[in-house]
């Protein structure tokens, strides 16, 4: 990689520097799918483990918040990892990431109850949010943006193996051991990305000081995390006019305001105000976000659908998931190819949003009829979806935005796709108990609801038929709500101001 352009630096910081051994491209693209691989893996492996779960250790309630628990702490973390990385280099930063995702795998391994489960994944989440926004940050210090096309279609494809081999791996290993060893799995694989990153990336040090908007920070986790709290309570466990609910919609909204008020006043802000000002950003954030929701809402139910509707075995519900797989990794090859060899990308998100319309629109038609053939055929239209918008709303900003705030740019996009993925499957999770629950409640007798292997074996005779129906049936809605998102995403697309991909990297000195 060429050499760091070298500027003065700034007055009363600092002052030492080092020089850096070179750099591997291939080794470090191959170190950042590694790291890919290990959090997007853990966002989609309990997806067909979640039944057995879910009756192992709590009721249908409890459901959603396995995904959500990961999914909300790694949102959380997002914008303080690319800021942290942006001050103080990506390098020592992604090994902290690492270390606090293994410990959190290790005690989701172990866990024994529902509260520390859902415990263990908000820590897994904690170091897996950091493993998203460093790897594809690094990736923008040494790719040229019109070649990140074609990395982030490697990446997507990267993505698209985990929807499928996440669940696969998941069903294998609650049929052959337990839902215990879905959490081992990454053990081998973090070891794996510590050391191909540790051996292939290496930057340059300039050590300077500066002032951490720990203020920033702690608005941004109070506001997120009450905005997830309350999709996911609201309507369910508390009646939305209670005075807790209430009072999480108030933290939500004041918190959110008084950050905008710091985050433009601080002197390092963990979101620059100022990128809401660049087109690029703030409509690749909306879209980003409606993907999220959509990609996190089709892969947490379609799987229950899968086994209970249809009769498929934990494993074999994950294979039946590959025609997303399939879609994500052509369309996103397509699109990496495309914005590589024109520098364009504005069409992308458009023919994107346009097939997740399809395809929920699709899915909310499922019946308990419905033959296979279909139902691949309606999943690999999300998938293509996906796979056209995944390359874009990365490349496009990293292209867009000044060097300095590149990781936190990568971190913002990232968060509003995970703030979509928390919303989506905590409303969709809330939406499906809520239609459930009176239509099968009495079979679940004075105990919890739970759908499970074990309560399914437990049916009297006939009863079966009754809850497949009643499952399909509160699964519609979900999909009609994607449906509307995935409309939201399409308009918004059409007024992305497209700036062409640069053919060389923005290189100015980096605090390291």
């Amino acid at each position: 990689m060429p050499a760091e352009n070298q500027s003065p630096a700034k007055p009363g910081l600092a002052s030492h520097q080092t020089a850096r051994q070179p750099t591997s491209v291939a080794t470090v693209i191959a170190s950042v799918a590694v790291l890919l691989l290990l959090a997007s893996l853990d966002q989609t492996i309990v997806s067909t483990a979640l039944p057995t779960i879910v009756a192992d250790l709590g009721g249908i309630d409890h459901l959603s918040w396995v995904v959500t628990a990961y999914i909300l702490s790694s949102t959380v973390v997002a914008p303080l990892y690319g800021k942290f990385g942006d001050l103080y280099g990506r390098r020592n930063v992604v090994f902290v990431a690492v270390g606090l995702f293994l410990i959190g795998s290790i005690l989701c391994g172990i866990s024994t109850s529902m509260p520390m489960l859902i415990l263990s994944r908000v820590i897994q989440g904690f170091g897996g949010g950091g493993l998203f926004v460093l790897a594809l940050s690094i990736i923008g210090d040494v790719i040229e943006p019109k070649d990140r096309g074609k990395v982030q279609g490697v990446f997507a494809g990267v993505f698209s193996v985990s929807a499928v081999a996440g669940p696969l791996l998941g069903g294998w290993f609650v049929e052959t051991l337990s839902w215990h060893w879905i959490f081992f799995v990454n053990l081998p694989l973090g070891i794996a990305a510590l050391a191909g990153f540790a051996l292939g990336f290496h930057a340059p040090v300039n050590r300077v000081s500066h002032k951490i908007d720990f203020a920033g920070a702690a608005l941004l986790t109070v506001a997120l995390s009450s905005m997830v709290l309350v999709t996911s309570l609201g309507g369910r466990s508390l009646a939305w006019e209670s005075p807790a609910v209430l009072a999480m919609i108030a933290a939500a909204v004041v918190s959110t305001l008084m950050f905008i008020l710091i985050e433009q006043r601080a002197t390092e802000p963990i979101l620059p105000m100022k990128l809401f000002r660049l087109n690029v950003f703030w409509v690749t954030s909306i879209v980003g976000f409606v993907a999220g929701a959509c990609m996190f809402g089709a892969l947490t139910f379609l799987p229950l659908y899968l086994q209970i509707a249809k009769g498929s075995s934990p494993t074999m519900s994950g294979l039946q998931l590959i025609p997303m797989t399939v879609g994500i990794l052509v369309a996103s090859t397509i699109a990496g190819q495309t914005m590589t060899r024109t520098g364009r990308y504005k069409l992308l998100p458009i023919i994107g949003t346009s097939f997740l319309i399809l395809g929920m629109g699709l899915l909310s038609t499922l019946s308990v009829e419905t033959p296979y053939p279909l139902v691949g055929l309606y999943i690999g239209c999300v998938g293509l979806g996906m796979g056209c918008i995944f390359p874009v709303v990365t490349t496009a900003v990293q292209n867009a935005v000044p060097r300095e705030v590149l990781g936190a740019a990568t971190a913002a996009g990232i968060m509003f796709r995970q703030i979509g993925g928390s919303l989506g499957v905590a409303l969709f999770g809330a939406i499906f108990a809520a239609r459930l629950a009176p239509q099968i409640g009495a079979l679940a007798g004075d105990g919890p609801l739970e759908i499970g292997p074990q309560f399914l074996a437990a049916l009297p005779p006939g009863a079966l038929e009754t809850v497949t129906v009643a499952v399909v049936n509160s699964l519609h809605p979900i999909y009609l709500i994607a449906a509307g998102l995935a409309v939201v995403g399409l308009a918004v697309s059409f007024l992305l101001v497209e700036i062409e991909l640069r053919d060389h990297v923005v290189r100015p000195a980096v605090a390291e």
